[in-house]
């Protein structure tokens, strides 16, 4: 047992207490209360028993974001099978081979989604559910297409319309016991699956109710197979009774600034790449103008420019928003500088699967700038080095809601913890004297320099898109001399209407103007022009393994 409750029994209470409120709902789709959500979490259980299902079998969900997406997910979580999230981005091959490999016998998904499955892939599948209409898309025998057609007279049967508040009960006695396998990626090498317990997902629900914001409404952005999305933009807010809004479809700006214009959310779940779009495309070229560099250096007036800024900033999210939470990646120091002097609420975490999700954390009014906060309270957090304040060793985590392990897959499992079972984070950083965390990068993108200094390419790549026209960048060595692969970022261009002498000259430009802000030895030797946005991982970072 732990000294804090369990998620599941949060989700109970907020269950009953919020019986009528909106609890999931698709913009412009679904919507379901918290009692209809009970009811028809209820009606799964009736009918996953009567199908045989037990504690511990594996059922899968690879489907669109939605209310539909939330509802599966819970139903399969509260009957304590193993829910097994697959992210939507992966194509039916990948969907099917995590099927396979996590040993599942159910799949909820979306028809168009199975219409591209090839149901001979999955020998152990016994049935496969649409998400968007609960209809059998698949069964494998008739027995089992009759069982599940019985869900709702199975409901009536037992419940005779008087489903209540009282009777929602969720299982609390499985603290240690698999509630989700996490795949990383949907790789058919060597696949890792993270095995999260319901003890990791209490711990993290429990921090964040004492140290997350509450609120009414959230807008959920990111994939819900993703654990930053799964426990902070959908378990932690529902097990407060704030309603979760999805948009249904992919985020294009019109239809985000929409929905926060309707949903008016209290708390925005984001990665800093989107922040630092706006910056550049709305609030710099403002800044920027000569007369404004002028205002701002006219004490008075300067705090009321800033003060707009931010009021700006604030009501383009709906203009209820207490706080930006982002993560995934190290927010650029110039928009850091200026998110920090306007007093916007922003911060940087830190967190991965493994830590289901979050390791570091600190409320806007303390994080400090170029930090990812402090580490959880539900968690140790060291730096492997012999001076972790100046220093940079591995971030190294041990603590009531890291995983497991990985899923068949020993030898993973095996490397990814300490001879005293603390989790290599891969992570390279250092922790300063009051416990904030500094990431430097990853251990496995750090360049030793030919005179043996540490080059961190994630700090250079930050220099870089500093500069005018670049959208995005990576920093790779070759042959111990540094290069930039630079997308440029087309809508400066086109706005500036620039010649294609002015345009041929912008690589050379980047070169100058970012050296002329490193230190000598991670400066850049050539800037090379790659011709599409780099390819990304779920949470919005580039994967570096593509690019030499």
């Amino acid at each position: 047992m732990a000294n804090y409750p369990h998620y599941l029994e949060r989700l109970q209470n907020a269950t009953r207490k919020f019986w009528d409120k909106t609890a999931l709902h698709s913009i412009g789709g679904d919507s379901f209360s918290y009692g209809q959500m009970a009811e028809q979490t209820e009606k799964f259980h009736l009918v996953f028993k009567a199908l045989g299902l037990k504690k511990g079998d594996k059922i899968a969900l690879y489907a669109r974001n939605g209310a539909r997406w939330g509802m599966s997910y819970l139903a399969v979580n509260t009957f304590e099978t193993v829910i097994v999230p697959i992210l939507a981005d992966f194509t039916p091959e990948s969907a099917s081979f995590l099927f396979n490999h996590s040993e599942s016998i159910v799949l909820f998904t979306n028809e168009e989604k199975w219409s591209k499955m090839n149901v001979e892939d999955m020998p152990a599948l016994r049935l496969a559910i649409d998400v968007d209409t609960w209809k059998a898309l698949y069964g494998k025998d008739a027995e089992t297409l009759a069982t599940y057609a019985t869900m709702d007279q199975l409901f009536e049967d037992k419940w005779h319309g008087k489903f209540g508040p009282d009777d929602v009960v969720y299982p609390t006695d499985n603290w240690d016991n698999l509630s989700t396998i996490n795949y990383t990626s949907g790789s058919t090498g060597d696949p890792k699956g993270v095995m999260l317990t319901y003890r990791n997902f209490s711990a993290i629900v429990d921090y964040s109710q004492r140290h997350v914001p509450a609120g009414d409404k959230m807008v959920s952005m990111l994939p819900m197979a993703h654990m930053y999305g799964l426990v902070i933009e959908f378990i932690y807010p529902l097990c407060n009774g704030t309603g979760i809004y999805w948009l249904g479809k992919a985020p294009t700006p019109a239809t985000l600034m929409k929905a926060f214009a309707e949903v008016k959310p209290y708390l925005l779940i984001t990665v800093p790449l989107v922040m630092e779009k706006i910056y550049k495309s709305k609030v710099k070229p403002t800044l920027d103008k000569p007369l404004m560099k002028v205002l701002l250096k006219i004490p008075g007036i300067n705090n009321i420019i800033y003060k707009k800024v931010k009021d700006g900033l604030v009501q383009a999210f709906g203009g209820n928003v207490v706080e930006f939470i982002m993560g995934g990646a190290a927010l650029n120091p110039e928009v850091e500088k200026l998110f920090k002097r306007i007093k916007f609420p922003y911060l940087v975490g830190y967190g991965m699967t493994e830590a289901c999700p979050l390791l570091a954390y600190e409320h806007w009014t303390k994080y400090v700038p170029g930090s990812c906060g402090k580490a959880v309270d539900c968690a140790t957090v060291r730096i492997d080095s012999e001076d972790p304040e100046h220093v940079a060793g591995e971030i190294q985590a041990k603590g009531e809601n890291i995983c497991i392990g990985y899923f068949k897959n020993p030898e993973a499992s095996a490397n990814a913890f300490t001879e005293d079972g603390f989790l290599r984070t891969g992570d390279l950083g250092i922790m300063d004297k009051e416990g904030n965390i500094f990431i430097k990068g990853r251990s496995k993108s750090m360049i030793l320099s030919a005179n043996g200094q540490n080059i961190y390419p994630e700090e250079v790549e930050a220099i870089v898109n500093n500069q005018p026209y670049v959208a995005e960048s990576v920093v790779v060595d070759r042959s111990s001399k540094l290069a930039a692969l630079v997308y440029l970022d087309q809508d400066a261009i086109r706005a500036a209407r620039l010649d294609e002498e002015a345009i041929s000259d912008i690589p050379e430009q980047i070169r100058i103007g970012a050296n002329k802000k490193l230190p000598v030895y991670s400066q850049i030797t050539k800037v090379e022009i790659v011709l599409s946005p780099f390819e990304k991982t779920p949470k919005m970072s580039i994967k570096r393994f593509l690019y030499k």
